[in-house]
């Protein structure tokens, strides 16, 4: 369980920061972004695998065509989900994306409460209560439909159901994801670079930091699969919020995106809806021990 915790924390922290890598990248279009990042992720852990020797697992997948079909449904939930946020985050959206991970913990607790059979306690109830009018708040002072933020949440909240219900380990499942979208990721990109309009030009910079993007992209994935294997989907659903408040800060504070201050009621109240369920998640374990 607390090792569980501690992957979780780290995956969204680094996710979180993320707004700082793909603004480096801003001229590059988000979709040769997104091809890049799956064909570095692959090389990245191909490498780790290569280290490990750990290939036996493949041998079993590739003659077990459910579990492929499980995997290449969450690596086309994983890719929309990366798109629409590098494509916010590039497009002076890194709040609205922030909306999108706000949203992502309440879509968990009732992934968890409906698909897994979890129930949360009293004060955990209060807390997303809290939260949930947290987000209310924002979305009706956007004053249009979030749909950044819906989907981002919906391909996130899926995503991190099927990884935590997954027959294969953090590693190996993210090695059978980027493997399946690689023929896609390789004919996009080879098409894309050999046209005018690719944003993409072979820029030695340029390269750099999307070749980086595979270990950025690989670790944090890695983490947040392991993580989710270990605790519970209401804890991880309200650990969730450590990468939007990162996020949102900043949006609002790097980047000087737009920021109303009736958003700010919002923001409180997921706030206070966390310092609940930290103390009372504080208790519990004072008690049990």
């Amino acid at each position: 369980m607390s090792s569980g915790v501690l992957q979780a924390v780290l995956a969204y922290a680094m996710w979180g920061l993320f707004p700082l890598y793909f603004h480096l990248l801003s001229a590059v279009d988000a979709l040769d972004i997104v091809l890049h990042r799956s064909l570095w992720s692959l090389a990245f852990v191909l490498v780790l695998l290569s280290v490990l020797r750990r290939w036996s697992w493949l041998r079993d997948v590739i003659r077990r065509p459910r579990t492929l079909a499980i995997f290449a449904f969450s690596a086309l939930l994983l890719s929309a989900n990366w798109l629409v946020y590098v494509w916010a985050v590039n497009h002076g959206r890194v709040v609205d994306a922030s909306l999108g991970y706000f949203i992502t913990p309440l879509l968990n607790v009732l992934l968890g409460y409906s698909v897994l059979g979890e129930r949360p306690r009293r004060a955990q109830w209060c807390a997303l209560s809290i939260a949930a009018a947290g987000v209310l708040w924002l979305a009706v002072v956007a004053g249009s439909l979030p749909w950044i933020g819906l989907v981002l949440a919906g391909t996130f909240g899926v995503y991190g159901l099927m990884r935590k219900t997954a027959p294969l380990g953090a590693l190996d499942g993210l090695a059978l994801e980027t493997l399946l979208l690689a023929p896609l990721a390789i004919g996009l990109l080879a098409w894309r670079t050999s046209h005018a309009g690719s944003a993409f030009r072979g820029d030695a910079t340029l390269l750099a930091l999307l070749a980086l993007g595979g270990p950025l992209t690989a670790l944090p994935l890695l983490l947040f699969a392991a993580g989710a294997r270990r605790i519970p989907m209401t804890t991880l659903g309200l650990l969730q919020y450590i990468g939007p408040t990162i996020q949102f800060a900043l949006g609002v504070w790097l980047f000087h995106e737009p920021f109303a201050g009736p958003r700010l009621i919002g923001f409180a109240l997921i706030w206070l809806a966390l310092v609940i369920y930290t103390a009372e998640s504080w208790v519990a374990m004072r008690r049990r021990a």
